[in-house]
């Protein structure tokens, strides 16, 4: 299994910008898939989450408002919209699955990782 995630890039305080994660190797929509964040010196820490065949929904507290995960079926794909982007939301951001489609915060019950697209917020 191999994840790819894309749409990282500079953006403006206030400003919205979109995440994409696709796989090869399995069918995406039918395990959990977390985002997780890593700052300049800071652990992987969770940002949201959904549940296999996209029943549900999980979100740290310092993102709950302003992002949103969700699947595109067609493409097969997960989502994160970032909305009302802060200066601390900057980060490499990385995606996730596991092999079951319950979801789970603690980013050693994921196996399967990208390869982090980087977020930049500027004030």
């Amino acid at each position: 299994v191999q994840l790819q995630a894309s749409g990282g890039g500079l953006v403006q305080a206030g400003g919205s910008l979109g995440l994409s994660c696709a796989a090869s190797g399995r069918t995406l929509s039918r395990y959990a898939v977390g985002w997780f964040r890593q700052g300049p010196g800071k652990e992987r820490v969770f940002v949201a989450g959904i549940t296999g065949f996209g029943r549900a929904t999980y979100y740290a507290d310092s993102v709950r408002g302003r992002f949103t995960i969700s699947r595109d079926g067609p493409k097969d794909t997960v989502i994160l919209q970032m909305n009302s982007v802060k200066p601390e939301d900057t980060a490499v951001y990385y995606c996730a699955t596991k092999n079951t489609a319950i979801s789970s915060r603690d980013r050693n019950d994921y196996p399967y990782w990208g390869q982090g697209t980087q977020v930049t917020v500027s004030s």
